[in-house]
C-alpha cells in the first residue's frame, strides 16, 4: 500500500535527544526490554475511550494533508487538545532505518537506511522491532515541533478495538500523513509488508504533548508511559 514518495528522513537526522520528560506520577517503566501486553484490568484504557476523546477536531494545522502521494485531495487535518495532538488517516508502512530481514531494499522499494531520529547508540531506528509513528516534516501547514512534539514523544495508535503505544520515530513528506513502522502495524494486526501492506483508513494517531522517553528505542518505557498518559487523557488518573 505504500505509494508515497521518498520520505524526507534526512532533514532532521542529526536531531539530538536532550533527555526524557518526566513521566506522569502513575507511570513507571524499564529503560530497556520488550513491552508486554497490559493485563485486562480497570487501569487499561480501551480504544472506545480514546476515540471518545477525539471525536471533535479543533484544527491546529493551517491546511490538510493527503494520505498518499497519488491522492487527489488533501482531507486530513491535524487536531489538538490541551494535552495531545491527533489525526485520523490511513497507515502506510515505514521500513526505513536499520537494515533487517524484514526491512531492506528487496522488501521495500522505498527503503532508506536512515531515520530522522536515532537510537541512544547514534544508530538509525529499527522499524521492524520498534513501534513508532512518522510525522510530516515541518512546513507551513504544520510544524510538529511547535506542538510540543519531538523524536521520542509518546503516541497511542488506535485501530479497530486495539490500542498500541510507541514513539515518534521518523519524519516524512511535508504534504502527506498516515504512516507508522513495520513493528507498529504488526502489533495492531495490520499487514506490515512495506510494499503491499498497511490500512486504507480507520487509524487514529494520538501524540502526547511534552512527553519524551529515553532511550527512544525502549518499547517497555513507551508502553508504561503511554498507558499512564492515556489514563490521564481519558480522565482516569
Amino acid at each position: 500500500m505504500r505509494t508515497r514518495m521518498l520520505a524526507l528522513t534526512s532533514a532532521v537526522c542529526g536531531a539530538a535527544l536532550l533527555g526524557a520528560a518526566a513521566p506522569p506520577a502513575s507511570a513507571s517503566g524499564s529503560a530497556s526490554g520488550s513491552a508486554q501486553e497490559p493485563e485486562a484490568d480497570a487501569g487499561v484504557v480501551t480504544a472506545a475511550e480514546l476515540l471518545a476523546e477525539v471525536r471533535a477536531c479543533s484544527r491546529i494545522s493551517k491546511g490538510r494533508y493527503r494520505t498518499d502521494s497519488g491522492s487527489a485531495k488533501a482531507t486530513v487535518p491535524v487536531c489538538g487538545t490541551r494535552d495531545a495532538v491527533f489525526w485520523k488517516a490511513d497507515m502506510d508502512i515505514d521500513c526505513d532505518g536499520r537494515k533487517t530481514r524484514a526491512c531492506n531494499r528487496k522488501t521495500d522499494p522505498y527503503f532508506l537506511p536512515e531515520t530522522a531520529f536515532q537510537s541512544s547508540r547514534g544508530e538509525p531506528l529499527d522499524s521492524a522491532a520498534l513501534p513508532h509513528v512518522v510525522v510530516p516534516g515541518p512546513s507551513k501547514v504544520w510544524d510538529y515541533r511547535k506542538s510540543g512534539l519531538t523524536g521520542g514523544s509518546v503516541v497511542a495508535v488506535v485501530y479497530r478495538d486495539r490500542v498500541r503505544y510507541g514513539v515518534i520515530g521518523d519524519t516524512g513528506p511535508t504534504g502527506i500523513i498516515g504512516e507508522a513502522s513495520y513493528a507498529m502495524a504488526k502489533s495492531l494486526g495490520i499487514d506490515p509488508d512495506p510494499s503491499t501492506g498497511g490500512a486504507e483508513s480507520g487509524v487514529t494517531y494520538i501524540a502526547f504533548k511534552n512527553s519524551r522517553i529515553s532511550p527512544i528505542e525502549s518499547r517497555a518505557r513507551a508502553q508504561s508511559w503511554g498507558a499512564a498518559l492515556a489514563r490521564e487523557f481519558v480522565g482516569r488518573s
